[in-house]
C-alpha cells in the first residue's frame, strides 16, 4: 500500500512518526464515518427492518468502525460490502432471536431468504431485498463465477446455525419453567446443548459469512483461490468471536432468553481457556500464509484483536 500524507512543516523524527500514525488512525476514522452513513442509508432503504431500540446511532458507527480497521487500506466504496453483509447479519439475527414467535416463522425467515438468494423466489420483504442487493452487487465483480457457491454455502450455514439456535432457546424457555410435583414447584433441567456442540453451530454469530463476502468483493488473485483453505481459518476465528460475545453480553443474553457459552455448564475460567487455544491455533493457521496474503491475515488478525478490546468496554446492540 502506498499512501501519500500531508508533510507537517517541522517535523522530524519521532514527532513525525507519531504524526503518521495519527494521520493513518484519522484515515480510519474518515473510512468509518463514510460507512456509518452508507449504513444509515440502507436501514432508511428497507422499511422498518432496522427499526428495533437496539439499533441505535452507536450501533451503526461501531459496525462501521470494525469494517475500517479491518481493511484500513480499502476505499469507502471496497468497504461498503463487508459493512452492508455485516448490517444483513444483525437484521437476519434480530428477526429470527427477537421477533420470530415460531418454529414457523423461523423457517419461513430462512426459506425465503435462501430462495431469494437462489433466484428460485422474489425478493419480497425488506430482509430478503436487502439480501438480493447484496449478491447482485458481488456479482458485479468478476471473483463471483467461482465464489459464488462458497458464499451460497455459508449463507445457508449461517441461517441453518441462527435457526438450530432458535430452537435451543426455544426448548430452554419450554423446559425452564416451574411445574407441579405433590403440591410444590420444581424446574425442570432445561435441554441445551454442551460446549463442542455448541461451538459447532457458531456459523449462527456470521463472521464467516461477512468474510466471505468480503474477499469476493475485494480478494486479490491468491485469496479467491484458496477460499476454502481460508473459510476454514475463518470458522476458528469465528468460533474465538462466539466465546467473546458470550462472555462480554451474558447479562444481554439473559434478559433476552438467548442461549450463553455460560448457561453450558462451564465456567469463565474454562471459557477462556478454550478462547486462548483458538487464538493459539488461528495464529499457527495464519502465520505461513504472512507473506503470500499479507491484508487477509491482517484482516483476520484483526478481528480477533480488534473485537476482543471492543467488548471490553461495549457491545454492538444498543439497549432494548
Amino acid at each position: 500500500m502506498h499512501e501519500h500524507h500531508p508533510r507537517t512543516a517541522g517535523s522530524t523524527g519521532t514527532a513525525a512518526k507519531g504524526f503518521a500514525a495519527a494521520a493513518e488512525m484519522g484515515r480510519i476514522a474518515a473510512l468509518a464515518a463514510a460507512g456509518g452513513r452508507d449504513l444509515r442509508k440502507c436501514a432508511d432503504a428497507y422499511g422498518d427492518l432496522f427499526l428495533g431500540k437496539p439499533f441505535d446511532p452507536g450501533f451503526f458507527a461501531a459496525l462501521a468502525h470494525v469494517g475500517a480497521a479491518g481493511s484500513p487500506w480499502e476505499t469507502a466504496d471496497r468497504l461498503r460490502i463487508v459493512n452492508r453483509a455485516a448490517l444483513w447479519v444483525f437484521a437476519v439475527d434480530w428477526l429470527i432471536d427477537v421477533t420470530a414467535k415460531s418454529a414457523d416463522d423461523v423457517d419461513r425467515i430462512v426459506r425465503d431468504c435462501l430462495a431469494a438468494a437462489n433466484g428460485t423466489a422474489e425478493a419480497a420483504t425488506p430482509l430478503t431485498r436487502f439480501l438480493v442487493d447484496i449478491r447482485d452487487e458481488l456479482a458485479s465483480v468478476p471473483a463471483f463465477a467461482t465464489g459464488g457457491p462458497v458464499w451460497n454455502a455459508q449463507l445457508e450455514r449461517m441461517l441453518t446455525a441462527m435457526a438450530r439456535e432458535w430452537h435451543w432457546n426455544a426448548a430452554r424457555a419450554e423446559t425452564a419453567g416451574p411445574e407441579t410435583r405433590d403440591g410444590e414447584a420444581a424446574e425442570r433441567e432445561p435441554i441445551l446443548p454442551d460446549l463442542e456442540e455448541y461451538l459447532g453451530n457458531a456459523d449462527g454469530t456470521g463472521s464467516s459469512f461477512v468474510n466471505v463476502s468480503h474477499w469476493i468483493f475485494t480478494g486479490g488473485p491468491w485469496t479467491l483461490e484458496h477460499l476454502d483453505e481460508l473459510m476454514a481459518i475463518s470458522a476458528e476465528v469465528q468460533r474465538y468471536l462466539r466465546l467473546l460475545n458470550d462472555l462480554a453480553t451474558y447479562r444481554r443474553d439473559v434478559g433476552w432468553g438467548d442461549v450463553n457459552v455460560l448457561m453450558l455448564g462451564v465456567d469463565r475460567a474454562e471459557v477462556s481457556e478454550r478462547m486462548a487455544r483458538l487464538a493459539e491455533r488461528t495464529g499457527e493457521l495464519l502465520e505461513p500464509l504472512r507473506d503470500v496474503c499479507p491484508r487477509t491475515v491482517a484482516y483476520l488478525e484483526c478481528q480477533v484483536g480488534f473485537n476482543t478490546g471492543f467488548y471490553g468496554g461495549a457491545d454492538y446492540w444498543g439497549e432494548m
